[in-house]
Formats: C-alpha cells, structure tokens, sequence
C-alpha cells in the first residue's frame, strides 16, 4: 500500500476472528470482521492519517462490513464485501446478495459510495448492453454471479470500475 501510494485497501478473506481495530504496521490500521480464522473475513485498511475521519464502523457478517469516514466534508462510505464462491449453497450466496442490499439501501442518498469487494463470478468480455456501468474488457464469460454484479450496478447507478480498462501484464 505505502509503495504504491494506496490510503485505503478492501481485504477479504482475512480469516481473522472477532471484530476489531489494529494498528499493522507502515502507518496502517486494518479494520476488521470475522467469525472463523479458516474461512471467510472481511476488513478495510487505512493510512492512519485517515482514522480519525472514521465516524461508523458497521460489521454485517464476515462477509459484509463498511466504513463512514468524512474526508473534507464528504462523506465516503467504504464497503468491504466477500461473495461466496461458485459451489457454495444457494442459500449462501442469497444471504450474502441480501446483506449487500441491505447495506447500500442504510447509505444516506448523497453520500459516496465504493465497494472493494471479491464477487467470485466473472461479469464477461464486452459489455453487451450494459455500457452504462461496464466497460468491455472484462473476462472470460459471464456467469451467473458475474450477472448479479452487473444487476447491483445497474440498480445502484454504480459501475464495474475494473472492466473499463485493459489491464497490463503481471
């Protein structure tokens, strides 16, 4: 994060237990949630310049948590959100869809939004229709959970920020 000047990282599959706050060293404090250390976890990390601009901490589920920081009177609401993978249980994964709505429906109208998140689906090359909140290079084929991501953004007037460029070499 410090070399590539990141101030705040969505992290999922933390596996850490419990609900907390900790200093991680380099300037950075990692806000966290968890109910098993062998699975699942989310967690939002800070530049600690910017701990103090944090008003609201909400930890949903381990797969499911925001922040409310105000930085020069906006106010930012970062959501950390880890979708179960492709053969988990349907009821998983509803649950998981539902807790995301629940959350963006408690953010105020006016106030910021970003979601960090591991969706665990592919939204698929081109972007077939739906360029208003996707660009076209996305990956492999759509699939059932990569529709659910385009769904959210369309609903949210949000956008698949990864897809609208080409992304380098490793």
């Amino acid at each position: 994060m410090e070399r590539r000047k990141v101030d705040i990282l969505c992290v999922q599959e933390t596996r850490w237990k419990g609900s907390k706050a900790r200093s991680i060293g380099a300037g950075f404090k990692l806000f966290y949630y968890g109910v098993d250390s062998k699975r699942n976890g989310v967690g939002v990390v800070l530049k600690e310049e910017f701990v103090r601009n944090v008003l609201e901490v909400k930890r949903v589920s381990d797969r499911v948590m925001s922040l409310k920081l105000e930085i020069e009177r906006v106010m930012l609401n970062v959501v950390s959100g880890y979708a179960p993978q492709v053969g988990c249980e349907l009821e998983e994964k509803e649950r998981f869809w539902s807790e995301l709505d629940e959350m963006m429906e408690s953010i105020p109208t006016g106030e910021r939004v970003v979601i960090g998140a591991d969706f665990n689906g592919h939204v698929g090359e081109g972007n077939r229709g739906d360029e208003e909140v996707m660009g076209k290079f996305g990956v492999k084929e759509r699939n059932q959970e990569g529709q659910m991501v385009v769904d959210i953004a369309n609903r949210m007037d949000m956008a698949v920020v990864n897809t609208f460029s080409e992304k380098g070499g490793a």
